[in-house]
């Protein structure tokens, strides 16, 4: 297999990605062979377009530090990957570093599956706490001590077709959406678009389907807004907001109502409706941005609308993690530290996928302002609404899915608000009495 190239944000956005599938396909690639290097073990879940730039970061790693040899493995995204990365965490035989969503920290075994960053190593390769997203920094911690080293964050955005809402004149004279503040000029917003396109729905999102999970994030992106919370710090009591939790609730109804939005869409045909121009918004992770540019769409991003309040927006974020070794090489432990700065400090180059650097010297850089739309909504760093720290939250967790199927009626009208929220309950109830799969006694 050939080294990859150079990475350059030009090389990346002039269509670069379709040259490498290795980091998607699953295989190992060797980055500068030889018995004199350390070997540095990296596990992760990321394909497609990420999972090339990745691979990509990963190579120029190399080409800058000839003494580190980084074995890259890609495995399945989801559960198995978190099953696999606690069966190696158990058995002390895991990879030197791996790439994990921040709302799994709780839940996969901190202090048993996984081993505390050290925080003096941290320094010794130049990153600092005041260097990260606040919110973000102190999520890394579990019970106090630091497990995680911060990437990036993937919130809920908002995607609109700049030529459909030029024509129902929602741009301003730069050419950007227009702001809106509250729910009356969001709707008012989306009623514009509609008229444009004949009467269709302007807005999709992951609305319905089999495990969907896009009214649980829409949700938790409006709910948190007026400061409702889901579970008390330690996870030990429902602490849900019942007035503001259906105010969420009754808008997203609303939205279905109204026609504003398809409640029929799945995952993958509200991001085919609004790719064809068939929608003018679209609410999604900011994953979407490679695919939208190789198919020209015209669209452009901005942040999820403050409706309720705050800006917040729901959010996981990817971070580096180190699975539990009952004996660490010293060597290979600088050599990953020594890694993980390097890819961390270079997250400008990961923002081509879309995702927000949690790094924020990162989006001051000029390179980095330049990328558009990914710069576009960059300040949501510090507004992210993240998971609660308990086992069962976090991307692919249940509780997205049970929240995502409550909700999910409530958006057509096959179920009130009142039903959607008091489901919704009784499954967090469920879900806080169930066994944790990963039990202390077992780790």
């Amino acid at each position: 297999m050939q080294d990859p190239p150079a990475i350059t944000r030009r090389h990346l956005l002039g269509g670069s990605l379709a040259l490498l599938g290795a980091a998607a396909s699953g295989c190992a690639i060797p980055v500068g062979l030889g018995s004199s290097q350390t070997r540095v073990k990296y596990w992760h879940f990321l394909g497609a377009s990420d999972g090339i730039i990745m691979n990509q970061m990963v190579g120029a790693f190399a080409r800058d530090n000839p003494g580190v040899f980084v074995e890259e493995n890609v495995l399945a995204w989801g559960e198995p990957y978190y099953t696999k990365i606690a069966m190696a965490g158990a058995g002390g035989r895991s990879p030197d570093v791996a790439t994990f969503h921040l709302a799994r920290l709780a839940g996969i075994g901190a202090g048993e599956l996984l081993d505390p960053i050290n925080v003096d190593l941290l320094a010794e390769v130049g990153l600092r706490a005041a260097d990260f997203s606040p919110p973000i920094w102190e999520r890394a911690h579990y019970q106090g001590t630091l497990y995680a080293v911060p990437f990036d964050a993937h919130p809920m955005v908002q995607y609109y077709n700049t030529d459909l809402c030029g024509r129902a004149g929602l741009l301003g004279a730069d050419g950007k959406l227009q702001p809106t503040t509250g729910a009356d000029q969001l709707l008012e917003q989306l009623r514009k678009a509609k008229e444009v396109l004949g009467g269709k729905p302007p807005l999709v999102f992951d609305a319905l389907g089999l495990g969907t999970v896009g009214p649980w994030r829409v949700w938790y992106s409006l709910y948190p807004q007026s400061g409702g919370t889901l579970l008390s710090e330690d996870g030990g009591q429902v602490t849900i907001d019942d007035q503001k939790a259906l105010e969420a609730l009754r808008f997203m109804r609303r939205l279905g109502e109204e026609g504003l939005c398809d409640p029929t869409t799945d995952y993958g045909a509200s991001v085919a409706k609004f790719t064809n121009s068939e929608a003018a918004f679209l609410w999604n992770g900011d994953w979407e941005v490679t695919g939208l540019k190789e198919r020209k769409t015209p669209f452009s991003m901005t942040r999820f609308p403050s409706v309720f309040g705050s800006g917040a927006a729901q959010a996981d974020c990817h971070v580096f993690v180190l699975p539990h070794q009952r004996d660490r090489d010293p060597e290979v432990e600088r050599a990953t530290y020594q890694f993980i700065a390097y890819l961390v400090k270079n997250s400008a180059d990961w923002a081509v996928a879309g995702h927000v650097p949690s790094y924020l010297p990162a989006l001051q850089e000029p390179d980095y302002l330049a990328l558009q739309p990914q710069s576009e909504y960059r300040s949501v760093i510090t507004d992210v609404a993240l998971d609660p720290q308990v086992w069962y939250t976090g991307s692919a967790s249940r509780l997205w899915i049970e929240f995502g199927g409550a909700f999910s009626p409530v958006i057509s009208g096959e179920r009130t608000p009142e039903e959607g929220l008091a489901n919704a309950k009784a499954a967090l109830s469920r879900l806080m009495s169930a066994p944790n799969p990963f039990p202390a006694e077992e780790r």
